[in-house]
This record gives structure tokens, C-alpha cells and sequence, in this order.
């Protein structure tokens, strides 16, 4: 009974909120639907390394919320908590991208990860083994496994460039946004097919799932470090992939 209470009081806020554009009521929205932020900025702070402050992702991803309620139709068949998720992920990754917290040198070492990952891979026609990477790019196999799990921050923001949720689909009327939508979401269906198995169990669980690394750890009776390298090893071999088809569309 409270829970259909506090629903009639958040759609009554909603009304009043279409009609008056009050700043009072538009907060008292955003004050209801703040665990959402918590929960987007916790699944986005999983990888980041400690230095980078989570009260500021935070705040990043409040205003989000703000933006969301700004623009957020409520005349239409969409979940709120689906298109604001969208719009809070997308404040909060700006944020980082601002921040340009990854060094140099560690984006030439993934950028050479990436390109020795699908070439590899383009050649074996599947998934290489480490030791065929660590081969590939010139390192034992205990340096491969070091470079996976110092990229693992980088991987923060890796495939919402091209992770389109059915919500950011649904919020999208014009029609070549929804047919390359549909292009990009058929190229990423392929890239997670080409993964191994459990790297793919890892990527459906984390992204469509979505579950923590430590509620997949459980899952699937590997530690939390394990499926963390599984994750970073996934979104590599899909970058590549992805980056890969861009080029051959161009």
C-alpha cells in the first residue's frame, strides 16, 4: 500500500510539474529518483582508479538527473528510471572524458593491445589464447596479464560509445538515428558472439543483466579479480572488433 501511495504522489508531482515548471517541485522529483544516480555512479566507479573523486561523478550524474527531468515526456509510454539511467550514464562519462584520467602511455599501450588483439584474431579467425598474445606483442605471458589488469580502468567507458540501450532507442524519433541504432546493435550482437564463452557470459551479465563483477563472481564461482580481467579481456577484443568495422565502412 505505501508503494502505490508514493507512486500516486510521484505522477501527481509529474502533473505539476508539466504545468508549472516549478524549481521546487522539479527538485522534490529529483530527490525521489537520487538512488538511481548512486546506482549508475556505483556500476561506472567498479574500474576507476581511487584517485578520481566519486563525489564528483556523483554530481555529474545529479545533473543529469536534472537534464532528464527537464526533458523527460511523460505523455509517453517510457519508463522515467530507463531514460534518465541514459541521460545520468551520459553526464557522468563526459565528466570522466573531461577529466582525461588515463596517461598517455597507457593509451598507446591499449592502443597497441587493441590493434594486436584483432589482427591476431582477423588471422586465427577466433579468440587467441594469452599466450598467443603475449607472443604477438612481444611479452611473457605473466607481462600480458599485468597490461590486462593495469588497463582495467580504461575500460570504464568502453562500450557506451556503442552500448545503445533499448531506452536511448525508444526516445529517438528520428528514423536514421533508430536504423543506425539498429546497425550498431547488430555489429556489437556479432563482436560478442566472436567472444569466448565465459568473456561473453561476463560482458551479457555486466551489460544486459546488470549485475555487479561481485554479484557475476558469485554467479559464476570465479573471484571478483578473475572477472574483473575477464571483463577488461572482453572489452578489448570488442574495440578492436568494433573499431575495425567502422574502418570498413568507411
Amino acid at each position: 500500500m505505501e508503494s502505490d501511495s508514493k507512486e500516486k504522489d510521484i505522477s501527481a508531482l509529474w502533473l505539476r510539474y508539466k504545468e508549472t515548471k516549478s524549481v521546487e517541485v522539479r527538485n522534490t522529483i529529483a530527490e525521489h529518483y537520487l538512488p538511481l544516480v548512486k546506482i549508475v555512479c556505483g556500476r561506472l566507479a567498479v574500474s576507476l582508479p581511487q584517485h578520481l573523486d566519486k563525489d564528483d561523478l556523483l554530481s555529474s550524474g545529479f545533473f543529469g538527473l536534472l537534464d532528464a527531468i527537464d526533458r523527460f515526456d511523460i505523455t509517453r509510454n517510457i519508463k522515467f528510471e530507463t531514460y534518465a539511467g541514459v541521460r545520468i550514464r551520459g553526464a557522468m562519462i563526459d565528466y570522466l572524458r573531461s577529466k582525461d584520467w588515463i596517461p598517455v602511455s597507457m593509451r598507446q599501450k591499449i592502443r597497441k593491445y587493441e590493434q594486436t588483439v584483432c589482427k591476431l584474431e582477423t588471422e586465427l579467425g577466433r579468440a587467441a589464447t594469452d599466450t598467443e598474445l603475449a607472443e604477438a606483442l612481444e611479452i611473457s605471458v605473466d607481462e600480458l596479464q599485468l597490461l590486462v589488469s593495469q588497463c582495467n580502468s580504461a575500460t570504464v567507458i568502453p562500450l557506451e560509445d556503442y552500448l545503445k540501450t533499448d531506452a536511448a532507442e525508444a526516445v529517438d524519433t528520428n528514423p536514421a538515428n533508430s536504423t543506425e541504432l539498429f546497425e550498431i546493435k547488430e555489429t556489437l550482437a556479432k563482436a560478442i558472439e566472436r567472444l569466448p564463452e565465459k568473456e561473453r557470459t561476463v560482458v551479457s551479465l555486466y551489460y544486459y543483466e546488470e549485475m555487479t563483477l561481485k554479484e557475476i563472481s558469485l554467479v559464476m564461482h570465479l573471484t571478483e579479480a578473475r572477472i574483473s580481467q575477464l571483463h577488461t579481456k572482453a572489452i578489448f577484443r570488442m574495440r578492436g572488433y568494433l573499431a575495425q568495422s567502422k574502418e570498413d565502412l568507411l
